[in-house]
Parts: C-alpha cells; sequence; structure tokens
C-alpha cells in the first residue's frame, strides 16, 4: 500500500469517500443486526482537560514563589565606582606650564 503523502489529490477524495461509503454501510449492517456497538472505524474524541480556577492560582503562587526565593539568592550589588584621580591645583599649574613649553617649542621649529 502507497503512502498517503505520495497520493494525487484525486485520489485522496477518492479514499475519503470509500472511507465514508464503507461508514456508512457499517452503521446500516448494525442496525440490522442491532448490534449497539461502536465500529472501529469511528474515532474517539478526547476530551480535554480543564483545569479549575483553584488549580492555576495554586500552580501560578507557587511559580512566584519560586521566582522570589531565585531572586532573593541574587542580591543587585553593583560594584562600587572606580574614584577618580583628582589632580591638586599646583600640580595642574606646573603640567600646564610643561605643556606650555612642549607646544611653544613645536610652534618654534615649525617656523
Amino acid at each position: 500500500m502507497s503512502s498517503i503523502t505520495s497520493l494525487s489529490p484525486k485520489q485522496l477524495r477518492r479514499a475519503a469517500a470509500l472511507k465514508e461509503k464503507i461508514q456508512s454501510l457499517e452503521k446500516e449492517l448494525g442496525q440490522m443486526l442491532g448490534s449497539s456497538t461502536q465500529t472501529v472505524a469511528q474515532p474517539v474524541v478526547k476530551r480535554k482537560f480543564k483545569m479549575s480556577a483553584a488549580g492555576r492560582a495554586r500552580i501560578s503562587a507557587a511559580a512566584k514563589a519560586r521566582w522570589a526565593k531565585v531572586k532573593a539568592k541574587k542580591s543587585p550589588v553593583k560594584p562600587a565606582p572606580k574614584a577618580k584621580g583628582k589632580m591638586s591645583a599646583t600640580a595642574k599649574a606646573i603640567l600646564s606650564a610643561k605643556m606650555k613649553a612642549i607646544w611653544a617649542k613645536r610652534k618654534a621649529a615649525k617656523k
């Protein structure tokens, strides 16, 4: 028997029609014989599981408690900002004088 994926659309329609015909004949036979049992060809309908509001609330509360515990372990500690070096007014004046001397030399060398 070939795979259903290799069938053409026309063949699929024909197969569906045959299946419906078989189901109707099985139903008619069941009525004739007086059997009230379900045929194998009919699919079994699965019921969807519905959760109560209380159940959802319990699950939600448990999840929130787990996350609170995880977040409590991780304390958000930010590293202290690195202190910037502060230069005294005297050091600034000395550095400024040195740089002015260097720039004056470069300017003189260009002329």
